[in-house]
């Protein structure tokens, strides 16, 4: 597809772990290299006791990994093989990619670095005290973030309120992000929180599948005049659901 103009500033935000990466990093991380507690505060987290961002804390409190390990897993675990595609749909169209991930930042640069991804990257930030311990700092966290998150999605998006805001995402780090985005591309625990309340979503299986829903927006806006584009917006958004 030929590049155009980012139609009304248009900005996409994508979650990473289970949406980009195939598999959850963190928890692969905390199978392997953390002490069995880390279970206890899961269960906490799911209950609904305590946010992700206080489960986040005292999980990464209870990793013993050196730096190699952790840089075992940035190499092992792949990424959806249509991602780059769809990050260079976005770069020939001016439309501005954000991973905003609730994950654990380093090991996040280190995949998109491999994949040969230059995106932006919002996550939390792990930070090394000691031979093989870790904590883990929260520099895009929010006291009034909705989820109780390390990073705050809400927050990420409701920084652009002039634009046309396009969330891609797969689990409950989402669910604040998808009450502010203008369109949701879901998979998942997102898809399933957005049919429960009511939502309007776009079901992908994989980046292919994003891929389409995204040119097929740009496509109907290619020679729409400005007033049209909310409009094709709001048709695509509330479509029902596609595979």
């Amino acid at each position: 597809m030929a590049g155009r103009a980012a139609p009304l500033g248009a900005r996409v935000f994508v979650d990473f772990d289970g949406t980009i990466a195939l598999e959850d990093t963190t928890d692969v991380i905390l199978e392997r290299f953390a002490l069995p507690q880390w279970r206890l505060v899961e269960a906490d987290w799911v209950a609904g006791r305590i946010g992700s961002r206080e489960c986040l804390a005292r999980q990464v409190d209870l990793i013993r990994a050196r730096p190699r390990d952790l840089d075992a897993i940035a190499s092992e675990i792949p990424i959806d093989p249509h991602f780059l595609d769809f990050a260079a749909l976005c770069r020939a169209n001016a439309i501005p990619l954000t991973v905003v991930s609730d994950g654990l930042g380093q090991v996040v640069t280190a995949m998109l670095a491999r994949a040969g991804a230059d995106v932006t990257v919002l996550a939390n930030r792990l930070v090394r005290i000691g031979t093989d311990r870790w904590r883990l700092a929260f520099p895009h966290a929010s006291e009034a973030c909705r989820s109780a998150a390390g990073n705050c999605k809400c927050r990420a998006l409701d920084r652009e309120p002039g634009t046309l805001r396009i969330l891609i995402g797969d689990g409950r780090s989402d669910f604040c992000a998808a009450q502010s985005a203008d369109l949701v591309f879901a998979k998942g625990a997102l898809a399933a929180h957005c049919h429960a309340n009511g939502l309007a979503y776009q079901v992908f299986g994989n980046f292919a599948g994003a891929i389409t829903l995204l040119a097929q927006w740009i496509d109907a806006l290619a020679d729409a005049p400005a007033p049209a584009a909310a409009t094709a917006l709001g048709e695509l958004a509330h479509a029902p659901p596609s595979a």
